[in-house]
């Protein structure tokens, strides 16, 4: 059982870098349920997920480097690259925060992951100040929905209460947090562009 809370991150804390972490790639061959192949340094490996926000069942197998060479050129959709830092939780030595800085498609997205042993636990978690806003519950940031999202270009017409696919993908506007702009803005949050409901119907 997967049990986790996932947050945005705006400004990273100074001297992450330093700090042990994984070189991932991940591909999805099917997101209902999730089936998905990951290379985390040098080992490979075939994660089968659960449907969920907060709690997830999750299973893993390994992989040979052959086997998923092979799986890899049958999956669909964007291929996600990132580094992992594993940071420690002051006040928590039994919990270590997983920060993703995403590379390729999604250069310039960090999202933070922390993961419990119980649901209690979970939801009394107080995140750190460097914490952005709370996706856990919204879905809109787990990886399987991004592996089939267009770069920095969604529309979502989740205000208009829809579930923010429009012709296909999932949609939300996005300024990276590095970027000439990016660095005007004191508190970077993503932003959602509010549309009109849709017809039940196109014409």
């Amino acid at each position: 059982m997967e049990i986790e809370r996932k947050f945005l991150v705006a400004a990273p804390p100074s001297g992450y870098e330093a700090f042990p972490f994984h070189q991932i790639e991940q591909a999805y061959l099917c997101t209902g349920p999730v089936v998905r192949i990951r290379r985390e340094d040098q080992s490979y490996y075939l994660t089968y997920k659960s449907s969920g926000a907060l709690s997830r069942e999750e299973y893993n197998l390994p992989l040979t480097s052959e086997a998923y060479a092979h799986l890899r050129k049958k999956a669909d959709g964007n291929i996600l690259e990132k580094k992992r830092y594993l940071l420690p939780l002051p006040g928590r030595p039994d919990l270590t925060i997983e920060m993703d800085v995403f590379e390729g498609v999604f250069s310039g997205l960090i999202l933070a992951e922390v993961e419990f042993k119980s649901e209690e636990d979970a939801l009394s978690f107080t995140p750190p100040e460097w914490f952005g806003r709370d996706v856990t519950w919204s879905g809109e940031y787990q990886n399987h929905r991004q592996f089939k999202t267009r770069r920095w270009s969604f529309l979502s017409a989740a205000a208009a209460g829809h579930d923010g696919r429009f012709c296909g993908f999932l949609f939300q506007i996005q300024l990276p947090p590095f970027s000439r702009l990016g660095r005007l803005i004191t508190s970077f949050r993503p932003f959602r562009l509010r549309l009109p409901a849709l017809p039940e119907t196109l014409p």
